[in-house]
């Protein structure tokens, strides 16, 4: 077959699936991929289908399956067919469709396309080494190709076991990457390629083309690290009878070192954002610059921003580099843009328990005086754990402010309690209080604005005291005051 040329597309006749393995927690990588997939396929109306590869007995575990549904739904990536919600061509688990790669397995074997290997493990070792010793890649050599039916009785009398090969045709074979333009491979550095343990237990580069065939697939758009089971697969397809569907191979995700993105770099799950308060809406703003170009300054996308403005000539054939600082900056956008009865509901899973059973209004005046600075909702406990706290624990020397002895700072701090006591409790949320303390300010406004935040909140950095005195309110606020003064008192 030739090189495949660029054809137009049709609204309706994209199909894309994501087919990940329920053999680890959900990846960003994985998630970056369903992401493109789901993107093309709105854009061209068509449908996107979530598929589990799940044949790996021994890894599969069905909390990995909860794990990509309960992710992909939380990134607000729905499917139009797949496990969880059916379809025309269900089963969506290759599990519960082993009958089907079994007839296309006997197919292969009756065209004599594949055959039973018996080669042990030592003895495919043995010719590894021996092709390497030679300079050559390691590749299975057909021993197995023309066995006779009395040496296979033989093996099997020995007790050998036999997997399934395919005979690769030694070719030049091309394709079209919509991404990397035209792939040439040279068939001949494969080998015979395993494609199956036996008629029930197919093997990754088998199933997945029975799969995309039974099921309609138009367009395989996954990570650049397949591309070498590229030719693999079209030379499956190609015995069989089977149409081409377009590939798009993307970029892998580099950590800063510039290596493939792994857990030395950091988290790579998508639950583990999830649970550090990052919102999905940032997280697939942030997968969608990984890897593609908008041509364009703009860096922050809604959902249907990026189903209009998507497409895959614009993802890059180079790595895209994994930038938490970058993500965390987009987070810190979302956040600022949100409803804040909105985020006060999304920050409360994260706040002490004796917090969350505040009046909700209360709460939602402490979250506002932070929505400004944070950059991920899992920081809101530290940010406000002082105004949960019924006493505050910090040295005396915090409280000082450049120089001051601990003389001035009390005093300064005897004065602010005795100008805010003059104001009523109901005026404590109205500007007075800055007017109050700017009547009582020096020429350095630090001298009493700094030993005042510190008493309020017993940390360096904090929102402005006038807004935190508006939370506290007038009692708490004194208290803290009072207290503040016996503390820099005692240390004298």
């Amino acid at each position: 077959m030739g090189i495949q040329t660029k054809k137009i597309i049709k609204p309706g006749e994209v199909r894309v699936r994501i087919a990940p393995s329920p053999t680890g927690p959900f990846h960003i990588g994985t998630a970056r991929t369903a992401l493109f997939n789901w993107l093309f396929a709105k854009k061209y109306k068509g449908s996107f289908i979530l598929r589990i590869e799940d044949t790996d007995l021994e890894r599969s575990d069905p909390k990995y399956e909860r794990d990509i549904i309960e992710n992909l739904k939380w990134l607000g990536l729905d499917w139009d067919e797949g496990i969880d919600v059916g379809g025309n061509f269900a089963p969506y688990r290759q599990s519960e469709r082993i009958h089907t790669y079994s007839k296309y397995l006997k197919i292969l074997l009756d065209s004599g396309d594949a055959y039973y290997c018996y080669c042990t493990e030592e003895e495919l070792e043995e010719m590894r080494q021996e092709q390497m010793s030679r300079g050559e890649p390691p590749r299975y050599t057909g021993r197995c190709r023309n066995l006779t039916p009395v040496q296979r009785k033989k093996f099997e009398k020995e007790g050998r076991t036999p997997i399934i090969r395919f005979k690769v045709p030694q070719k030049l074979l091309k394709f079209r990457d919509l991404i990397r333009g035209e792939l040439e491979f040279d068939t001949s550095l494969l080998g015979d390629i395993s494609i199956a343990k036996n008629l029930g237990l197919p093997l990754y580069n088998f199933a997945v083309v029975i799969d995309d065939y039974s099921m309609k697939i138009s367009h395989i758009i996954r990570g650049e690290d397949h591309i070498s089971n590229t030719p693999k697969q079209i030379l499956i397809q190609e015995a069989l009878g089977f149409p081409r569907p377009q590939y798009a191979h993307l970029p892998l995700i580099l950590g800063p070192d510039k290596s493939k993105l792994s857990k030395r770099h950091g988290a790579t799950a998508i639950n583990w954002y999830k649970k550090e308060g990052f919102l999905p809406e940032a997280v697939v703003n942030f997968m969608a610059l990984l890897g593609w170009n908008p041509k364009t300054e703009k860096e922050i996308f809604t959902i249907q921003d990026l189903v209009k403005e998507f497409s895959l000539e614009n993802v890059q054939k180079s790595g895209a580099v994994f930038n938490i600082e970058k993500l965390n900056w987009i987070n810190g956008l979302y956040i600022r843009q949100m409803d804040p009865a909105e985020l006060t509901k999304k920050c409360i899973p994260y706040l002490p328990q004796k917090a969350r059973v505040l009046n909700f209004n209360w709460l939602k005046k402490v979250i506002v005086l932070e929505q400004e600075r944070m950059k991920k909702l899992s920081e809101v406990d530290e940010r406000t754990e002082f105004f949960f706290k019924d006493k505050l624990d910090y040295k005396p020397e915090l409280l000082i402010w450049k120089g001051m002895t601990t003389k001035e700072i009390a005093n300064n701090l005897d004065k602010i309690e005795k100008v805010l006591s003059k104001i009523e409790s109901e005026d404590f949320k109205t500007e007075k209080l800055k007017k109050a303390l700017e009547d009582i300010s020096p020429k350095d406004r630090g001298e009493v604005y700094w030993p005042l935040r510190v008493a309020l909140t017993g940390r360096k950095a904090s929102p402005g005291p006038v807004e935190i005195m508006k939370v506290l309110g007038k009692e708490r606020t004194l208290e803290r005051i009072r207290e503040a003064i016996v503390i820099i008192t005692k240390s004298k």
